[in-house]
């Protein structure tokens, strides 16, 4: 189920603080981490589904928005903040678009990169989730 995360905010006069925990934050261990950034005005990312990969991104800078299908309904999930993440099950098709000036996707899977884990074609996902 697509749910955004609260994590824990740590606050110190210094600058704060937030953690990441495998199996504790969010639930699956983790196997990559990657991160977007320099995306260009108007240009988006993503517009793929992941046959078996978790996913949980956070907007460490700036914002942007992570459109979601699970193939019933598409809804628009807006990331501006660094102490909350979305997590994003395995066979839901996500697209990143709308980012700010400055912003840093950082994005967290459950398993290595695999081309053959990726559906990038919308209606072959659809005709898969139905």
């Amino acid at each position: 189920m697509i749910k955004l995360i609260d994590l824990p905010k740590i606050l110190d006069d210094r600058g704060n603080l937030s953690v990441i925990q495998e199996e504790t934050n969010i639930p699956f261990k983790i196997h990559r981490v990657y991160w977007i950034y320099d995306v260009p005005g108007g240009e988006f990312r993503g517009s793929h589904a992941l046959k078996e990969t978790e996913e949980f991104i956070v907007a460490v800078s700036g914002s942007f928005d992570v459109i979601l299908n699970d193939g019933k309904q598409e809804r628009k999930i807006s990331l501006n903040r660094s102490y909350f993440g979305l997590y994003v099950p395995k066979m839901t098709w996500r697209t990143l678009d709308n980012f700010s000036t400055n912003s840093l996707a950082l994005v967290i899977a459950s398993r290595t990169f695999s081309e053959d884990d990726y559906i990038r074609d919308f209606e072959t996902f659809l005709n898969s989730v139905r």
